[in-house]
């Protein structure tokens, strides 16, 4: 029991007997079920869950979480199973040990695939239970505390990892003096050189400005007692890795860097913490635009305190934190502050919203990386604070738009957003919001979003609503397309009369879990139509060129490009013209002419072709596009008569280049509205009749 002597002490001090018995119970079973595994060192293996029980111990945690922390491996690593954890310890104890245990069992492609998996499992067995991801820090902290029994591009690569997610993951849940020591710990693996000379100048740093500061101590002590405020005022070093980060982005020597050191001022109310505000500043010189209030806007985390930098003598830099003893508990420990009791701190009450918010973010991501992707994100976000019209605080992040702000006030109001006005002012979407500006949306009566906002919008709840909106709407276009193509197929005008145990044999041969999902499957392409409904079809397809629902053929376009029909680039087909459709893997239909080059292979590929004709226009038909090239003489005023005849013939030109060719010839290309073939036909006509035109045709 040598190993287990120190967690023995630490719990001693604040669990009663009973639950201290169930810890020892806890241990003796780890310690057999790990019995003959060692670590890289050639220590024993279960000295590292014992470490991890006494890091969770010395956070105060009750005996669930440290019994689970001796336990965490035991189902990865050894026979024992989750029924048995459950069995021996509670079910409680056996689903946070679940939850951190990775998943070896499985078999991933590629490690960076097995990380991401691994990562969205605790993220959200995270969301059930808070203890999972501090278990999963505490692992993680004495595996970096143990690296050097490893090879150096296992260090590397295991402190990336770390600094990539868990320490943003201990910031986000408020515990700065994990987070600290991880950062520390990652610096000394990655960079073990610079990591010895920045402790060696510390060191030194120290030792020189010992004096000065215990003089600055005593100086705003003897401040605060002379005004009656009473305070516990304590100095504490920056991080090395926050100091290398600092000598990194400004690119600056050690020696440069003064503010290696700040001040925490501890008073019992938040009062005294403005009071004391107000006595420092008399005291020593405020630097401007320093003073930071984060108790009456409190960070993401939940973190609180005033801060203030200021300069004393000889232009020593004084940063100082002023607040309440329960906000200096809360700053360091954060989310395990208080953590035995029954009322919520406002630190968990946020980190609670904020697992809320993880929920619906894997509710609509597409898949594993998007979703690590979104909260990756979020846990690297620094913030701004705007207003609604109400006066209501909404938190961001730095760089947030008018769009994610409708998104964070409401999922159906960022859906329907069409137009933001900001401080009684028209504010681009696109354009990042400032801290103080208070944002009043503008709202369509239906769903408004564009795929384009996902090249501006920053948070991921923003992220995730747009795009699963646009699958969402994806899919119901899918349906619909699949719908009439089927339907095409089989000769039928409904689907009653489908054979109800056929349909339900196909979909269980393509392996579909409902007969939506076969008409989407169709509609993006991915499977024929044709093929499934078991035979050919002679009938064609029809394209509405009038665009009235009313009147529909199998397919209705309505002219303009869909995200699953739409006119072939290549040779621009219009109304008139003999044409066939390529139904491509995931994209839908793709409509060519025939004697277009690009689809050559048609009468031996007739799966992925469907042969396709025109609508005939019943009312005002809709404009396609179409390139014609026309040859010029140089003479003044051509080029006017050539857009003048084209303007007569009722035609837009949308866009028009020119090229010399041989002798006094040029080219001019045109790309040009028209209704159909006949109205280009009457168009090229006209252009030939024109003086000095030496030929017009179709590009």
């Amino acid at each position: 029991m040598k190993i287990f002597e120190r967690l023995n002490q630490i719990i001693q001090a604040y669990l009663p007997a009973e639950k201290q018995e169930m810890i020892k119970r806890a241990y003796c079973v780890a310690r057999d079920a790990h019995q003959g595994q060692f670590r890289s060192s050639g220590e024993p293996y279960i000295t590292h869950p014992v470490a991890v029980a006494a890091i969770l111990a010395e956070m105060k945690l009750d005996h669930e979480a440290i019994m689970a922390g001796l336990l965490h491996d035991v189902i990865e690593d050894t026979p024992y199973t989750e029924e048995q954890l459950a069995e021996e310890f509670g079910k409680c104890v056996a689903e946070i040990v679940q939850g951190v245990s990775k998943l070896d069992k499985l078999k991933f492609r590629t490690r960076q695939e097995a990380q991401v998996e691994n990562f969205r499992k605790m993220i959200l067995a995270m969301t059930k239970d808070i203890r999972v991801v501090l278990i999963k820090l505490a692992d993680r902290t004495h595996n970096m505390q143990t690296l050097g029994a490893l090879r150096p591009d296992k260090r590397q690569r295991i402190a990336k990892e770390t600094l990539e997610i868990y320490t943003p993951l201990a910031h986000r849940l408020g515990i700065e003096n994990l987070k600290n020591e991880l950062e520390d710990l990652c610096l000394k693996a990655m960079f073990p050189h610079r990591y010895n000379i920045l402790k060696m100048a510390m060191e030194m740093a120290r030792n020189s400005k010992k004096e000065m500061i215990e003089q600055i101590i005593r100086e705003m002590q003897a401040r605060l007692d002379e005004v009656g405020i009473k305070a516990r005022i304590y100095g504490k070093e920056r991080p090395l890795y926050y100091l290398y980060q600092k000598m990194r982005q400004k690119a600056q020597h050690f020696n440069s860097i003064l503010d290696i050191y700040s001040f925490r001022v501890v008073v019992e109310n938040q009062d005294n913490c403005y009071r004391a505000l107000g006595q420092l500043h008399s005291l020593y010189k405020p630097r401007p635009s320093q003073v930071k209030d984060y108790i009456a806007v409190p960070k993401t985390n939940g973190y609180q305190s005033l801060h203030t930098s200021m300069i004393g003598a000889k232009g020593f830099p004084i940063d100082v934190l002023i607040r309440t003893e329960a906000m200096d508990q809360m700053a360091r420990l954060g989310v395990i502050a208080f953590w035995g009791y029954q009322d919520n701190t406002s630190v968990q009450l946020r980190v609670q919203q904020w697992l809320k918010s993880i929920v619906e973010m894997q509710q609509s991501a597409g898949n594993s990386a998007e979703f690590i992707e979104n909260v990756k994100s979020d846990l690297f976000s620094s913030d701004i604070y705007v207003f609604t019209p109400k006066g209501r605080i909404v938190q961001l992040p730095a760089n947030a738009t008018a769009v994610d702000f409708a998104y964070a006030v409401h999922t159906d109001i960022g859906d329907r957003c069409i137009g933001a006005v900001v401080d009684h002012s028209p504010y681009p979407l696109s354009q990042p919001l400032q801290s103080g500006q208070t944002i009043d949306i503008q709202t369509a009566e239906s769903p408004r979003l564009n795929a384009l906002w996902l090249n501006f919008v920053v948070t991921a709840k923003a992220r995730s609503c747009i795009r699963s909106t646009l699958k969402r709407q994806e899919r119901d276009s899918a349906v619909s397309l699949g719908k009439r193509q089927l339907l095409l197929s089989l000769g039928m005008t409904s689907f009653d009369e489908l054979n109800e145990t056929q349909l339900n044999i196909t979909l269980e041969e393509l392996k579909l879990a409902s007969f939506d999902d076969l008409l989407a499957e169709i509609g993006l392409g991915n499977q024929i139509s044709g093929i499934v409904a078991q035979r050919l079809t002679g009938q064609p397809l029809e394209i509405d060129t009038d665009g009235n629902p009313e009147n529909n053929q199998p397919l209705t376009i309505q002219g303009i490009d869909s995200s699953l029909i739409h006119f072939a680039k290549c040779c621009l087909p219009v109304p008139g013209d003999d044409i066939i459709g390529h139904i491509s893997s995931g994209k839908g239909l793709s409509v060519h002419r025939v004697n277009c080059r690009h689809v050559k292979e048609a009468a031996k590929d007739q799966q992925h072709y469907l042969p396709v004709t025109w609508e005939i226009a019943k009312e005002k038909a809709i404009e396609f596009e179409v390139e014609i090239v026309v040859d010029i003489l140089n003479q003044q005023g051509i080029l006017a008569a050539l857009t003048n005849v084209i303007a007569q013939q009722q035609s837009n030109i949308l866009s028009i280049h020119s090229q010399a060719r041989e002798g006094s010839v040029y080219q001019v290309q045109l790309l040009i509205s028209i209704r159909d073939k006949n109205h280009l036909d009457k168009i090229l006509r006209k252009l030939q009749g024109i003086s000095g035109v030496v030929g017009a045709k179709r590009r």
